[in-house]
């Protein structure tokens, strides 16, 4: 198949060029040129501002591709700027979300008093009803802030006249190359030797899919070339969601760690510990219809990917200032820990 690639030089798009062009499919990725790509040389590269899509219209529907992935649609604008472009000018559209879309997440950053939407969420689970969830909130580190939101993505996108839509909702994504770092505090206090882990009670229960880069990646270029998923949407992630003190057990086995992740109540956390989070509200998502539909399976074990993920973490840690260990240590023992 001829596949174009819209941010193909990022995190997740670099290891779905990789899946894709390993079945044998002819690639084409679209990227700013900010940054090194270091992408493979049977990789077609063409440079391009993503904000100035359809003044590249006609190099664009010249490449007559049989699927366009869009890793890299973040606003409205986006999204209309790929109906015109590509709509009757390509065989099918995939857009890259987020699990974000979902009336919960609101619940979680306390925007939202609704009850919460009982998990695990399955595509059909209730979205956001506020709109645009950065939109003048200094501080925060989202491309397009103001402007970002995947529902007003997906919703453009689905009223092109001949342009079938492939939906997929991404989870948290982790493994080496990720950005994001969200594993990088429990490694951190694994390596300096921490007998124990502190969690708020409610987060030591809490749920939120995660996938491994090269499981979400090979689930990405599946939904991408197998026609069974036209006009469909899927959540992507693994298969059993474990609780935070479930993932940081598995995280601590895979580095070595002897120590227990251990909760205590909210208020007893020390100040840098209390996340402004209702974990009330899951973000555990159902991510059977992927394999149901497409016999998607993961092609690297939970095992392997904790291991990979861990080697890589610690060879790039971050820098920061000390951690207060004697507080969390006061708050233990405050807790009767």
């Amino acid at each position: 198949m001829n596949i174009l690639v819209i941010g193909g030089s990022g995190f997740i798009g670099r290891a779905t060029v990789a899946c894709l062009l390993a079945a044998g499919h002819a690639v084409t990725v679209l990227h700013r040129g900010r940054q090194p790509a270091p992408l493979p040389a049977a990789v077609r590269t063409l440079i391009a501002d993503r904000d100035a899509l359809p003044a590249q219209r006609g190099v664009l529907r010249r490449l007559r591709p049989d699927v366009v992935i869009d890793a890299y649609a973040m606003t409205a604008q986006h999204a209309r700027d790929l109906v015109e472009v590509f709509d009757g000018h390509a065989g099918r559209l995939l857009l890259i979300g987020s699990a974000d879309v979902y009336r919960n997440y609101d619940g979680l950053r306390r925007r939202s008093e609704h009850r919460p939407d009982p998990p695990p969420l399955a595509e059909d689970a209730p979205l956001r009803e506020r709109l645009y969830p950065y939109r003048g909130q200094a501080g925060i580190a989202v491309p397009y802030r103001d402007d970002y939101d995947k529902i007003p993505v997906e919703r453009t996108a689905a009223g092109a006249a001949d342009l079938p839509l492939t939906l997929l909702r991404l989870p948290l994504v982790y493994g080496p190359g990720d950005h994001q770092r969200l594993l990088w505090p429990y490694l951190q206090r694994m390596r300096d030797g921490r007998p124990r882990i502190l969690l708020g009670a409610r987060q030591a229960l809490w749920r939120f899919t995660r996938g491994y880069i090269e499981n979400v990646a090979a689930a990405v270029a599946l939904a991408a070339t197998d026609a069974r998923a036209a006009s469909g949407t899927y959540n992507l992630g693994e298969a059993r969601t474990p609780t935070e003190i479930e993932r940081i057990r598995a995280l601590g086995a895979a580095a070595g760690w002897t120590g227990e992740p251990c909760s205590v109540p909210e208020p007893a956390l020390p100040p840098p510990l209390r996340l402004p989070l209702n974990f009330d509200y899951s973000l555990w998502t159902d991510t059977a219809r992927l394999r149901r539909e497409l016999g998607f399976c993961e092609p690297v074990d939970e095992t392997t990917a904790l291991t990979r993920t861990v080697e890589w973490e610690l060879a790039h840690p971050l820098p920061g200032p000390p951690i207060d260990y004697a507080a969390e240590d006061a708050a233990l023992a405050d807790a009767g820990g």
